[in-house]
């Protein structure tokens, strides 16, 4: 408890962040509606924060590397502050993106320089228990941003200061921190061609579990308007969504542990279709839209994690980092493109067809792992890496959870 405490103003920092990030994609999107913006142009900003996250992650290493941890850490949140307010001072879609590329870097940035400082600090023996805190506080914040969204106003100057003084708040934890910054090491190197040589497999899982988690962070407040639900039903749209991948993450590492993790991946594919399809077919009322979004989130979010425990077990130890660092870069290239093409099929079939876009990736996922289980041999599992929950956040999250993907005596 100590050694969590002692961390405590990182854990803060995180949980505050949370709270202003999660909230502004659901908010420009209620915004974008209430001040006419197209559906693809509400898709371009989920699109351009993802730029921003990339841009972000690489970008990040070097400027701590000239300013060091506190200082990058505060012109980063001064610069998701500055894309908050301005919101509502230049009212343009196109004005909208470049602002979410901002917030992206600032998002992407700050974790960096939270996971640098975090890495550089724990032993083995602490790792665990404060990295377990940390994931709790980073989902917790998220979702708690997303039942935000049902008090804050679309297009008002109130929502937009209300997130902008979160993001200014999440600065002071760490500031003012009475723990040395640590010392800069080495960035992990970007080797997109690394997770292609150990696992095609993982690396089409990741894309695809783009499909649903960056659409829905951009294009559920669409989507939950355009079936009838306020603003209120829409925040509950969201958290739910959230809750049931909370909820998935146990079941879902007890599974992939004991079984072949490409049959895992098919079996959470099935599931998926059918949730896709149960929400595609179902009737449109506010009941079964939250029900239905709850399982869907149990299906999908699990993907993720699941790829890339995957794609460790054929990893050597020294690789662990640039390949998790490889695994998110791919997703980032997926989330780049999902929200805009989401707007599209919105626009020309429907808010349903978010889903059938969703499943249309998940079946090219489950025909290739069928496709991979005659290609490759199963892992002996003492040779299996640890299932562990991968938060999609930096490029050197695979450093800080390196010792829980190892097997050692403790397992």
């Amino acid at each position: 408890m100590r050694t969590v405490i002692s961390f405590s103003a990182l854990i803060l920092s995180v949980i505050l962040l949370q709270l202003s990030s999660g909230a502004v994609s659901p908010l420009d999107a209620l915004s974008g509606l209430k001040l006419g913006f197209t559906r693809g142009e509400i898709g371009l900003l989920g699109s351009a924060h993802f730029l921003g996250f990339f841009i972000g992650c690489w970008g990040t290493p070097r400027l701590m590397g000239r300013v060091g941890h506190a200082r990058a850490f505060a012109a980063l949140t001064a610069l998701g502050a500055i894309a908050a307010l301005l919101h509502m001072l230049v009212v343009d879609p196109l004005a909208w993106a470049l602002m979410r590329v901002a917030s992206g870097i600032c998002i992407a940035g700050c974790y960096t320089v939270i996971e640098g400082w975090l890495m550089a600090k724990l032993s083995n023996a602490e790792r665990g228990k404060v990295t377990g805190v940390y994931r709790l506080g980073d989902m917790g914040g998220s979702l708690v941003a997303q039942l935000l969204i049902g008090v804050l106003s679309p297009a008002s100057y109130v929502a937009y200061n209300i997130i902008a003084i979160l993001c200014c708040a999440a600065l002071l934890p760490l500031v003012l921190t009475r723990a040395p910054a640590p010392a800069l090491g080495a960035t992990p190197r970007l080797q997109p061609g690394l997770a292609l040589k150990r696992s095609p497999l993982a690396v089409v899982a990741v894309i695809v579990s783009a499909l649903s988690a960056a659409t829905f962070r951009m294009m559920g407040p669409v989507y939950g308007q355009e079936m009838g639900l306020d603003t209120h039903q829409i925040s509950y749209f969201l958290a739910l969504f959230l809750l049931g991948g909370a909820v998935a993450q146990v079941p879902a590492g007890w599974l992939a542990d004991r079984f072949d993790r490409r049959k895992v991946l098919v079996g959470v594919s099935l599931a998926t279709l059918a949730s896709c399809a149960a929400s595609a077919l179902a009737p449109a009322s506010i009941p079964m839209v939250l029900i239905n979004v709850f399982f869907f989130g149990v299906a999908t979010y699990p993907v993720y994690s699941i790829a890339s425990a995957h794609a460790h077990d054929f990893a050597e130890s020294h690789e662990r980092t640039e390949l998790s660092a490889a695994l998110l870069f791919y997703y980032a290239v997926g989330a780049m493109v999902a929200p805009w093409l989401s707007a599209q099929l919105i626009g020309w079939f429907g808010p349903r067809s978010i889903y059938l876009m969703v499943g249309a990736g998940h079946v090219a996922l489950l025909l290739y792992g069928l496709g991979r289980m005659r290609v490759r041999p199963t892992p002996a599992r003492e040779a299996r890496t640890r299932f562990t929950y991968a938060p999609r956040t930096t490029f050197i999250i695979g450093r800080l959870l390196r010792g829980q993907r190892e097997r050692g005596n403790d397992r």
